[in-house]
């Protein structure tokens, strides 16, 4: 891992609000702390929280996510795996690591929160929950208020690409914490309106119970007769004013809203600043929860000359805070508050009187219209939310109740609800698309051909139809003919006709490109070209006359798209991209997802091709250290040797097999700790070592390893490896003339395996399990090396391998050994020769992309 990566960092994932506060360089930390309490309060949805963490635990492959709010403490408002039971519990904000990323302001990046001195010492992490670890702050209100994060249990190398997919989870994380504050919003606002409704009155007022606050909106400080810097926002302020006759009484009143968590109704005399005395009737109500009040809210009114009918009912439809208007039986406005004025002000002033059609022609045939009529004909009120084109462009929820005379409508602005909504939506889905799109990559041996099927996850989501081009040149254009260097490799359309089209168009097109076409401008600019109207005779005059052109004349798109496809410094292909009429041009932020798309495979690209150079040289270095085998009279030994499905195509396995002095043959297994050049270089000197003492000592096994063993620190050799040295005797002269005797010593390794024909052609396979396994080599130079004897009958099969061949993610050693055992019997009693054994064995065990490197030596006794 890039260790400037893993201490990398990110910007803080920003809310609606902008940048967060700062003031002399540090966070005003009381403002933050009350503007994160507020967002983790009820009015969060903790379903549509969990959704997100578990699309974000999903998508980058972690046991665990998690949303955390941090004010003074840590409250989890949602989560994901083991973070779904924490929902809605608090702990100290200094215990998590969410608050570390939170506190920082940037992205929080740990492979293993064990050895981190950062984090390792926060709970999380000594409990083992915590292993590896990546978050990126939120941030609402100009105030970074919580993490995103995303963990698991154990150590894990982090890359860009997830840190940028976190990101873009965070955004919808953002704009689903704004929704939510949005929506609260609105909900306090329609519940102020209705207490002012159901008060009749004009000023409200909301007291925290919890500060002591008291606030009065304007209209209620006129109705006492003061301005806001005269009034002090306390309960006590205001029975300054009150009657001293009628004070016990309001108190009282106040005081069963509060014990009851009820309604507060109390009418009562003040003393106005000239002296004079007013008569107010006072509504309101407590709220809180547990039998707690924490707030009232309410409304007042001027009771001292109020008058019965219309005029009441203009006081409290004046004071409303939503808009509010009227329609008589022939739809004109007979009525208008000053907010829905306000609102519908671009109209125009003076609704009162006027059809509504004719103010407003666009309803005409409209929601609103349908709407309306509806509850007119049935008597019914109705509920809805629709949009209103310029020149008032906005979004409106709507409530209508009719009367027998009259229809009642009122209407709040929701066009920031709804484009935050819209918001969640778009970064959900660009989310999901990169997803596809890193999974189709990521799925496929063939990188080109995964790159061409990215044309059909494109289409139709962001384009009608799309053309993938691969570069095969650095600089195609300081060549004449830079079209040579440039092939189509996919195309898609969004309808099965059109896709021959766009087909037949890629077959011909890179040969009618002309040096001034939108491709070679990509290709020299390395930037996008975007051709955002009439883009069907733009594109066509620079094609040469011919099959293509007519093609793509065919296509007739309206605006087009080339975006290159970039590598390493380097433009490894272009996006073609077309759109109609009705799609209409490509935003910024569908370009952005474009590129991003583009970015993923110019790296999938370019990875493939250092796959290939590093493959070339990587299968060099192995055909020179792996051998043939020696021939030797009365046994066949047949070798293998599959390198990993990386980058590196040779790692710390081998085998070996050889003559000793004395005409025995010995063969040999091995795998070094690692899977890189550095194994593969300490692999090389460990065999040329393992078979000079072999050859020039005639030492048996056990020797030749401990002597291995001490040789490895004189030359420095810095690693640990394991081992099995088997050398087979012929001993003619033993009571058991023509067996052959086997010897053999383990470092560490897995078994060797026997396969024996009985008389009966049954065949018996057994693993060769030592009584005490011996140490690895290079661990500790006084251990003894233990040998054992095993007499072989003619036929016999003798198999050594790494444990490539058995152990795999999902499978343990000894299931994998069982599934050896078995398989090698079954071939064995087929009749296989040794070579098409060796070779059937690994077809049967090896996975198509294999993990590790696999070195298998088998030897047969002739019969």
């Amino acid at each position: 891992m890039n260790p400037e990566f893993t201490r990398r960092t990110t910007p803080p994932v920003l809310g609606r609000a902008g940048s967060a506060t700062v003031t002399g360089g540090l966070v005003d930390e009381q403002a933050r702390a009350e503007h994160a309490r507020r967002m983790a309060g009820d009015h969060l949805d903790t379903t549509r929280l969990n959704r997100l963490c578990e699309l974000t635990a999903r998508l980058l492959s972690t046991g665990s996510a998690q949303i955390s709010i941090v004010s003074d403490v840590l409250t989890v408002v949602g989560g994901a795996g083991v973070s779904r039971p924490l929902v809605g519990t608090t702990s100290p904000a200094s215990d998590s690591l969410c608050a570390v990323t939170m506190r920082s302001g940037t992205g929080l990046v740990v492979r293993d929160a064990a050895v981190d001195p950062l984090v390792a010492g926060l709970p999380p992490v000594v409990s083992g929950t915590v292993r590896s670890y990546l978050g990126v702050p939120l941030a609402s209100g100009g105030h970074v208020v919580g993490a995103l994060c995303a963990y698991g249990a154990d150590a894990r190398d982090w890359d860009e690409t997830e840190l940028s997919l976190l990101g873009l989870l965070a955004e919808a994380v953002a704009s689903e914490l704004h929704l939510a504050v949005l929506e609260a919003s609105y909900a306090e606002d329609r519940r102020i309106w209705q207490l002012a409704v159901d008060a009749g009155g004009v000023g409200a007022f909301d007291w925290d119970l919890m500060t002591g606050e008291l606030r009065w909106d304007e209209r209620l400080l006129a109705l006492f007769g003061i301005d806001r810097e005269s009034f002090g926002g306390t309960i006590e302020a205001f029975n300054e004013f009150v009657h001293p006759e009628d004070r016990d009484r309001v108190a009282q009143a106040l005081r069963g809203a509060i014990d009851t968590v009820g309604a507060f109704n109390a009418e009562y005399r003040i003393i106005l600043p000239d002296r004079g005395v007013r008569w107010v009737s006072a509504r309101g109500q407590a709220y809180g929860e547990g039998g707690t009040a924490t707030q009232l809210v309410g409304a007042a009114f001027d009771t001292t000359l109020v008058q019965e009918g219309e005029a009441r009912v203009a006081r409290i439809l004046e004071a409303m805070p939503s808009a509010f208007f009227q329609l008589d039986d022939e739809w004109r406005f007979t009525y208008a508050n000053a907010e829905a004025d306000k609102i519908l002000a671009p109209i125009g002033s003076g609704m009162v009187g006027e059809i509504i059609w004719e103010l407003f022609p666009d309803a005409v045939g409209s929601p609103f219209e349908d709407n309306y009529r509806h509850a007119v004909r049935t008597g019914q009120p109705v509920q809805f939310e629709a949009y209103y084109p310029p020149p008032l462009d906005s979004w409106y929820e709507i409530r209508a109740w009719p009367t027998p005379d009259e229809l009642s409508v009122y209407f709040l602005d929701v066009t920031d609800r709804r484009a935050a909504q819209a918001s969640l939506a778009r970064s959900m889905e660009r989310a999901a698309l990169l997803a596809e799109v890193s999974d189709s990559l990521s799925d496929s041996f063939d990188t080109v051909q995964a790159v061409g099927r990215l044309a059909q996850l494109i289409v139709p989501r962001l384009a009608q139809w799309c053309l993938i081009t691969l570069v095969d040149d650095a600089d195609p254009l300081s060549d004449r003919n830079w079209r040579r260097h440039l092939r189509d490799i996919g195309y898609w359309h969004a309808t099965e006709e059109g896709r021959a089209v766009v087909q037949a168009y890629g077959q011909d097109r890179i040969a009618a490109l002309t040096d001034d076409s939108f491709v070679a401008q990509v290709l020299r600019t390395h930037a996008p070209a975007h051709v955002s109207a009439n883009a069907t005779p733009l594109v066509a005059a620079v094609l040469v006359d011919g099959p293509a052109r007519d093609h793509y004349l065919t296509l007739a798109p309206e605006s087009v798209l080339v975006l290159p496809v970039r590598g390493r410094g380097r433009t490894v292909g272009i996006l073609t991209l077309g759109r109609d009429a009705e799609q209409g041009p490509f935003t910024v932020e569908e370009i952005g997802t474009l590129e991003e798309v583009g970015a993923r495979a110019g790296l999938a690209l370019d990875n493939a091709r250092l796959y290939a150079e590093q493959r070339e040289l990587a299968e060099g270095l192995q055909r020179s250290l792996l051998t043939a085998p020696p021939v030797q009279e009365g046994l066949q030994v047949a070798v293998r040797y599959e390198p990993a499905a990386e980058i590196a195509q040779v790692g710390g396995d081998w085998y070996d097999a050889f003559h000793q002095t004395d005409g025995s043959t010995v063969v040999v297994i091995g795998d070094v700790v690692g899977h890189d050049t550095d194994a593969a270089a300490a692999m090389g000197q460990l065999r040329a070592m393992l078979r000079g003492i072999a050859v020039t000592t005639g030492d048996g096994p056990a020797e030749v390893l401990r002597r291995l063993d001490h040789a490895m620190p004189v030359l420095e050799l810095d690693t640990t490896a394991t081992c099995v040295v088997a050398r087979f005797d012929t001993t003619p002269d033993d009571p058991a003339a023509g067996t052959t005797r086997m010897r053999w010593s383990n470092a560490g390794h897995p078994p060797p395996m026997i396969a024996v024909t009985g008389p009966d052609g049954e065949v018996s396979v057994e693993p060769l399990w030592s009584s005490s396994p011996d140490l690895l080599l290079g661990l500790d130079l006084e251990t003894e090396r233990s040998e054992t004897v095993v007499a072989l009958p003619p036929g016999a099969i003798v198999l050594l391998y790494s444990d490539g061949l058995v152990e795999r993610r999902g499978q343990s050693l000894g299931d994998g050994i069982e599934e050896l055992r078995r398989s090698l019997r079954d071939l064995v009693s087929s009749g296989l020769d040794l070579e098409a054994m060796c070779d059937a064995l690994l077809d049967h065990l090896l996975p198509l992309r294999r993990e590790d490197d696999v070195a298998m030596v088998a030897v047969q006794l002739d019969r």
